[in-house]
């Protein structure tokens, strides 16, 4: 009785999830603007309107990212940097990381649920890998208080190049022929009879592991995905330099993750959907070290009351808004457009990243 009530309670939050998303922005905004602390002591409507237009771009930028599964910040920060100060007052290095950790927390969350109620999520192998990155996450962390942001910069844009070279030599379609590809990336070639269907999960969804260890999953919309969870010698690899970045920074994991997993046979929106699992889990790891570990080695430290309160009142319901949004993206759009888009966009950022370098940023 207990599974059974479990397995309720399971349906009906996913069920349902989008009203228990899109009630935490709310909630989260009325609050911020009935208690917290802002620089001006009684702001007007002025205030709070100002940055009425980031809700826009915070909308593209996190369903970008969520369809393809990597950091909120590696969109976030080049526009912080770059295209913010064109129209408003450039922000300081601190102001951009608290900006990013609470934009970023709230859409990793909600795409994070919303990829696990497609049934695209191996949790499995997403706990594996968050468990084998901690120490390097906490490790990248503490050494942002002592590497000089340029060297950083250099090193994830040469890090993401090499990420968008090997994407592009990436196969996505996991196998010879048309019919292996759609088989691979959710086609129907296994009997309807065979596939498993979990009572707990939405629609036809389920999934079961074979004794050799094959993976069958179905997501709700009815397409199925056949794999193994082998080559984990080669994800740790990635998983290892991407997670010391994530540390450093608040993105890279994913980043450098999702070539790993592509890389060892894993279809794309199962790979997607389990890197957000990864991504979100390491970046609340890296914040916390961000923000409590700068107090107490020396670095920097955030402060709540210097928080723009009128910027992210905006920017959190867009990227909560964006990671809902993000599975039927990647569910429309084909395994090629993603990784061509992918590989593109990695190759924008680093030029970002080497400008920042070079001090042009």
């Amino acid at each position: 009785m207990s599974v059974s009530s479990s397995d309720r309670v399971q349906k009906w939050f996913l069920k349902y999830q989008h009203v228990f998303v899109f009630s935490a922005p709310m909630l989260f905004v009325v609050g911020v603007v009935l208690a917290a602390p802002t620089t001006p002591n009684e702001p007007g409507m002025d205030y709070w309107l100002e940055f009425w237009w980031l809700f826009v771009p915070f909308l593209l930028g996190a369903t970008i990212v969520n369809t393809v599964g990597i950091s909120g910040s590696a969109i976030f920060v080049p526009f912080l940097i770059f295209i913010f100060p064109l129209f408003a007052a450039p922000l300081e290095p601190e102001t951009l990381v608290k900006v990013g950790l609470i934009s970023e927390a709230f859409g990793l969350s909600s795409s994070s649920v919303a990829f696990i109620q497609y049934g695209l999520v191996d949790r499995r192998l997403a706990l594996t890998l968050v468990g084998g990155s901690v120490p390097f996450v906490v490790g990248g962390a503490l050494l942002s208080f002592v590497i000089p942001e340029p060297v950083f910069h250099a090193l994830l844009g040469l890090a993401l190049l090499a990420a968008a070279y090997l994407l592009f030599k990436t196969n996505l379609d996991h196998g010879g022929s048309e019919d292996d590809a759609a088989a691979a990336d959710g086609g129907t070639a296994t009997a309807a009879a065979d596939l498993p269907d979990d009572d707990d999960k939405l629609g036809p969804a389920g999934v079961e592991t074979a004794a050799d260890g094959t993976v069958t999953r179905v997501d709700r919309d009815g397409d199925d995905y056949s794999y193994t969870r082998g080559g984990y010698l080669r994800r740790a690899a990635n998983y290892s330099i991407g997670g010391t970045f994530q540390g450093l920074a608040g993105f890279g994991i994913g980043e450098l993750g999702i070539i790993s997993m592509l890389g060892t046979k894993v279809p794309v929106r199962v790979a997607i959907g389990t890197n957000h699992i990864v991504v979100a889990l390491t970046a609340i790891l890296a914040s916390l070290v961000h923000v409590f570990g700068g107090g107490l080695v020396g670095g920097h430290s955030l402060s709540i009351a210097s928080t723009p309160w009128n910027m992210v009142v905006f920017t959190v319901p867009a990227t909560v808004t964006g990671g809902q949004i993000a599975p039927y993206v990647s569910n429309a759009l084909s395994t090629r457009t993603i990784k061509r888009f992918v590989a593109g966009l990695f190759g924008v950022i680093a030029t970002a990243l080497f400008l920042m370098a070079a001090g042009l940023g």
